[in-house]
């Protein structure tokens, strides 16, 4: 019954594909009908997947920066009041908050407030991913670190900065970008899309390009993680990732953004064909 359910629901999303010169896309309105779809758990897990977007606003505020990415699960006034007095973000979160905003508050310490800001507060998301995070969520967040880490530090180098201070978090992956003098930092035995990576950043001068390029290693890894997940949570929510890419994409390039949706449509009716099982 919980997979069948589940089947409908992910059958039901094709109805949202790009019909010629309209967008198509509602994002809004695809999250909102997942939201209502799904058990109490489970709609934990997608508002945690979407608190990277929550990391990014709070930063993003708190250094005076104009920006809101409307994927997260505040509103901008609403996280100006948790910057003020955190109430509602998830614990860690809010320690880290709390400890920027008083580094002589209790919060300080277990947080290193000597460190950036940003850097902080997404260790403490990755963190939580960690610990809370169901077997996709808890991959897509650790690939999804190693992937922005292996990014920054490819950059940093290239324009003579700390690649310390622009990777998030701890780990032998971590300290070998810190370390290693090798053009592929020691990685390319580990981690298979490090050359793509490195080519996008170092070869791209266009950086809309370059993203698209990184974003592509994201949507595949995707789609990779849920490749025997049909109907499950972990199949809505690796849809989902792909969703905020194609969000991204209708506004960074509209026609880019309906491009990228149709493929996903089409990866869809593969799991279409598939018969749901029924668990007894």
């Amino acid at each position: 019954m919980f997979q069948n359910e589940y089947y409908c629901l992910i059958a039901g999303l094709r109805e949202y594909a790009p019909d010629g010169d309209t967008k198509g896309f509602d994002i809004d309105a695809i999250r909102a009908e997942i939201l209502d779809s799904l058990t109490e758990e489970d709609v934990r897990q997608v508002e945690l997947l979407y608190g990277y977007y929550d990391c990014e606003n709070i930063a993003a505020l708190r250094s005076g920066r104009a920006q809101h990415n409307p994927l997260g699960n505040f509103s901008h006034e609403e996280l100006e009041e948790e910057l003020r007095q955190p109430n509602r973000l998830p614990e860690p979160l809010a320690r880290v908050v709390k400890a920027f905003a008083d580094p002589e508050c209790e919060e300080a310490e277990t947080i290193d407030v000597t460190q950036r800001f940003e850097a902080e507060l997404f260790a403490a998301y990755y963190e939580l991913c960690r610990e809370q995070g169901g077997a996709f969520l808890r991959a897509w967040s650790e690939f999804d670190r190693t992937l922005r880490n292996v990014t920054a530090a490819v950059t940093a180098r290239t324009l003579n900065r700390s690649i310390e201070e622009a990777t998030v978090g701890e780990g032998d992956i971590v300290e070998q970008l810190k370390r290693s003098s090798a053009a592929d930092f020691g990685l390319r035995g580990e981690l298979q899309y490090v050359d793509a990576v490195i080519t996008a950043v170092n070869d791209e001068s266009n950086l809309v390009e370059k993203e698209h390029k990184i974003d592509q290693i994201r949507w595949n890894e995707a789609a990779e993680l849920s490749t025997f997940d049909y109907f499950t949570a972990d199949a809505v929510l690796a849809y989902l990732v792909r969703v905020n890419i194609v969000a991204r994409w209708t506004r960074l390039d509209p026609a880019r953004g309906r491009e990228m949706f149709e493929r996903l449509m089409k990866e869809l009716d593969g799991k279409h064909a598939i018969e749901p099982r029924n668990d007894e």
